[in-house]
């Protein structure tokens, strides 16, 4: 009997995305997007099961997976660093932007990202985790500074 290779799905295949031998690349890069697995993977057109039986049968895989949510979280901080330094605290729907949230979310993954960023960048993990922590840091301060300035 020939060996199944674990990212095959036992589904049928609902849609021609989850054929596609591409599903990793687009899986991939939304990740790195939105650091949304499960969304993610509705992007790419594949069962969320699917991805995580693909990264834990193969290593590199599961190195680009990290790389992305290392990137995904690179882009939350910069894009909650952007709107505090120009002020922008609103949403494109005129919602109030959850500035807590994403500060609780930075904080909680700060330790993967950390060693995502470490092996991209030949840093040791401190330094990253230095650099985050100021980052942070930072972050809380404006914020205390801009609900200062509402008051």
């Amino acid at each position: 009997m020939a060996k199944r290779d674990p990212a095959q799905n036992n589904a049928p295949n609902r849609s021609g995305a989850a054929r596609d031998r591409n599903w990793r690349t687009r899986f991939l890069d939304h990740l790195a997007e939105s650091s949304n697995v499960t969304r993610s993977a509705e992007h790419a057109g594949v069962d969320v099961s699917r991805v995580y039986r693909l990264r834990r049968a193969q290593p590199d895989f599961a190195r680009q997976w990290q790389a992305a949510l290392s990137e995904g979280y690179s882009h939350l901080e910069m894009e909650v660093l952007r709107r505090l330094r120009e002020g922008n605290f609103k949403t494109t729907d005129n919602e109030k932007f959850d500035f807590a949230n994403a500060i609780r979310l930075l904080s909680a993954h700060r330790d993967s990202a950390t060693a995502g960023q470490s092996r991209e960048r030949d840093v040791s993990a401190a330094e990253v985790r230095a650099s985050i922590d100021r980052k942070i840091e930072e972050i809380r301060h404006r914020m205390s500074k801009a609900r200062a300035g509402e008051q």
